[in-house]
């Protein structure tokens, strides 16, 4: 008798899209990603929140909100004026579903 061996990403996966979680994981992977990637590029600045806030012409719990990773609903509005303020460019796509099932 041969066993069926599962990758466990793969079971993993499968185990939140049946219980119709794989959207939520994936939107918080993203968001922590931003927050991290904002945060980075703060410190690589010098930025405080505070002139974060300032530059972007916005208040330091709209900067907080948006370096907190577990806070999904930053508008893209923001994204692109912290970007901005960042030097950086805010890049969004819509990618096929089958390219997205190779999820990191």
């Amino acid at each position: 008798m041969t066993e069926n061996h599962h990758p466990i990403g793969s079971s993993f996966e499968s185990f939140l899209e049946e219980d119709g979680l794989l959207d939520v994981v994936d939107e918080a992977a993203v968001k922590e990603v931003i927050a991290w990637q904002v945060a980075e590029a703060m410190k690589a600045r010098g930025l405080t929140k505070s002139a974060m806030a300032e530059t972007m012409n916005t208040s330091r719990a709209q900067v907080s909100r948006l370096l907190d990773p577990g806070h999904t609903g930053v508008t893209l509005h923001t994204l692109y004026r912290a970007a901005a303020v960042l030097g950086k460019r805010l890049k969004v796509e819509f990618v096929d579903a089958e390219e997205s099932d190779t999820r990191a």
